[in-house]
């Protein structure tokens, strides 16, 4: 039996109500499978105390750093076990410039967000093309373009930072690279199966009366899938912000710097005020982003 002939025999056998029960039914084994393993490696431990830790990481959470520019201890001073005097110091003066620095992390971060978006998008495009089915690339164009996409969509951000800072050194380029290559892949998938939704009779009809294929692209294809582009667009630039509060982790700057340095320190109450900066951040730039959506629709 043939490969394709196969193919069609097991399509009624994924269908219909019993073919979703089925599915349901294998997703709960795994998820059996998952719980199962793990219980019995040790690994489900929610150790000593969680309820007093929670209670602990909670409270110092609850006052974010931000808060002592106004309220700080202008006098606060540091002692040595012995009650030695070490030193004193301004605690709305610190956090004030502490602030300052988390500003230019955020212009940072959204500058890696913002380049990376549009790097990945600028090489996704061609790749795009070649792998939408109704577009008919050469067969070997169109299978080492889609190879190229699904293996930048497979490796995570962190691990092409990881990669990148080696090569071209800490900083936002390695960044901007890293969020790139991923968002490659996601944005060539997207954008691929916006152009095999098309209808077909325009792109034919252009074709028609000899249209080449950067004709056949620029004038039946490019016009129609351009709003949906711009939604997959902003949609991962979205996503990227995210993703770029992170970089800093492995060097690529932004707030993953402050994040890092916080925990470290466990000065949970400057992480809380990264988060809410990242919240704030992502929560405009969703706004903003569903704006132009609804505009474009």
């Amino acid at each position: 039996m043939s490969l394709a002939a196969a193919r069609v025999r097991a399509r009624p056998l994924l269908s219909g109500r019993a073919g979703f029960l089925a599915l349901v039914l294998v997703y709960a084994l795994l998820i059996a499978a998952c719980l199962g393993t793990l219980a019995r490696e040790g690994e489900l431990s929610l150790g000593r105390s969680p309820i007093a830790n929670l209670v602990k990481t909670a409270g110092e959470f609850a006052r974010p750093s931000v808060l002592d520019v106004w309220f700080g201890n202008p006098n606060l001073e540091y002692r040595s076990d012995d009650g030695t005097l070490l030193r004193v110091e301004n605690r709305q003066e610190v956090e004030r410039a502490w602030l300052e620095g988390l500003g230019r992390a955020t212009w940072t971060t959204i500058r890696i967000a913002t380049l990376g978006s549009l790097l990945g998008a600028l090489l996704a495009l061609p790749l795009a093309v070649a792998t939408a089915r109704n577009l008919a690339a050469p067969r070997p164009l169109a299978w080492g373009a889609k190879a190229v996409l699904d293996t930048c969509r497979s490796i995570h951000t962190l691990v092409f930072g990881l990669v990148l800072v080696g090569i071209v050194g800490l900083g936002p380029t390695a960044g901007i690279l890293a969020i790139g290559l991923h968002s490659m892949g996601t944005y060539g998938k997207l954008f691929a199966e916006a152009i095999e939704s098309l209808d077909m009779a325009a792109i034919e009809a252009v074709r028609s009366v000899g249209a080449g294929p950067a004709q056949v692209f620029f004038n039946a294809v490019w016009p129609t899938v351009l709003p949906q582009f711009v939604s997959s667009h902003l949609y991962i630039w979205e996503f990227n912000i995210r993703d770029s509060t992170i970089l800093g982790l492995i060097g690529a700057g932004g707030l993953g710097l402050l994040i890092t340095e916080a925990t470290a320190l466990f000065q949970w109450g400057r992480l809380a005020t990264v988060l809410i900066v990242i919240v704030v951040m992502v929560s405009g730039f969703d706004a903003i982003s569903r704006r132009i959506r609804q505009a474009l629709a």
